[in-house]
């Protein structure tokens, strides 16, 4: 035999191992189960949320207000993952 005989025969049997291991995946069913769902762990209603909502409505006016300044500090410690810090009772620098 001589070389152009052979590569056609490989040429041959690699398309039949192909179009078989085609037919193969096709026919097969698939059991998948079905996909698991993770719980989304937030509550319905969020007052800090609201209070959020709430300031940017007041657009400008919400950098003047205190409550707004406390919703911003414990939304900044939410987001960075620390404790708020303990309010100070005012100084008692008359003892």
């Amino acid at each position: 035999m001589d070389g152009r005989v052979l590569a056609r025969i490989a040429a041959i049997i690699f398309i039949a191992v192909a179009i078989t291991a085609t037919i193969i995946e096709m026919t097969r069913e698939e059991t998948a189960g079905p996909v698991p769902t993770v719980p989304v762990l937030q509550p319905a209603s969020d007052p800090l949320r609201l209070e959020q909502r709430r300031c940017q409505e007041l657009g400008e006016a919400a950098a003047n207000d205190a409550t707004c300044l406390r919703v911003w500090a414990e939304t900044r410690h939410r987001f960075l993952g620390r404790s708020p810090a303990p309010e100070t009772p005012a100084s008692n620098e008359g003892r």
